[in-house]
């Protein structure tokens, strides 16, 4: 007579589903590598069929959670997982060192700051500290931004490292919003070259006009943009002046961000 223990597992069985299991498998197995693994030593570390294998890591690859290097023949995870874990950084760390010093930000400038970080292919907002003005700006958490036209996504990619900064390249479309919006590769990179001398990037009305925005990047203990903060406010209240101070107040908040989640100052950015 079975016992109620092996009805459970009996129930168990009929409801796993094999290949979603190996799926997760691969996305756990290349989480701790960041070179990447070829198909070889994918099916042998995880003890699969090459075939099953093969058509695992394309399905992942088509929906974008993999990368795929026709060179070196290896795959290696996306961001859009992270862009799929960010969403619940309510609960996440992350998010609760950067509040507080997200409030102090719009306390100083008065204008909403906000929080954001790189997803699959473009920035994700994830929270802001509203301003004191009767007429401010609101975002929705999940919220995409563009890499070519917006404060924190010049700020991230500007300090990106320079493989991962090619591959946000490759998918940027440089859509023209107006005769401000930068819309060449090559302007690009030397926006991107100002942002590391002055320290701090601005959208100066290239995405909605009589909008200005400026942001500067976060980084992680190893020395990586993990996101960035910046606020965003009319261009008639953010004059030249406002832009300098406001600039200043940016860059030391990140600052301060930064060397609580393990930076340290005299790293190579």
């Amino acid at each position: 007579m079975e016992n109620k223990g092996e009805n459970m597992e009996k129930q168990d069985e009929n409801y796993k589903v094999p290949n979603l299991e190996k799926g997760i498998a691969v996305l756990e197995y290349l989480s701790i590598d960041s070179v990447g693994k070829n198909l070889q030593d994918i099916k042998r570390e995880l003890d699969i069929s090459q075939t099953t294998a093969y058509r695992i890591l394309n399905t992942l690859v088509r929906l974008g959670y993999l990368i795929y290097n026709e060179s070196t023949k290896c795959y290696k995870l996306s961001r859009k997982l992270l862009s799929l874990g960010y969403r619940s950084l309510h609960e996440h760390n992350l998010l609760e060192i950067v509040l507080p010093h997200l409030r102090n930000l719009r306390d100083q400038v008065k204008e909403t700051a906000c929080f954001g970080v790189l997803g699959d292919k473009k920035g994700i907002f994830i929270e802001q500290a509203q301003g004191y003005h009767t007429f401010r700006f609101i975002l929705s958490p999940g919220k995409p931004f563009e890499l070519h036209c917006s404060a924190p996504g010049k700020a991230i990619m500007a300090y990106l490292p320079e493989s991962v900064r090619d591959y946000y390249l490759s998918q940027m479309e440089f859509v023209r919003y107006n005769a401000r919006t930068i819309v060449t590769l090559e302007a690009y990179l030397k926006e991107l070259e100002k942002v590391r001398k002055l320290g701090y990037a601005m959208d100066n009305e290239e995405e909605l006009s009589g909008v200005v925005c400026i942001g500067a990047p976060i980084f992680n203990y190893t020395g990586s943009p993990c996101g960035a903060i910046w606020i965003s406010g009319p261009k008639d209240r953010l004059t030249k002046e406002m832009v300098r101070f406001s600039a200043e107040c940016i860059k030391e908040t990140a600052q301060v961000i930064s060397q609580e989640l393990g930076y340290c100052l005299n790293q190579e950015k």
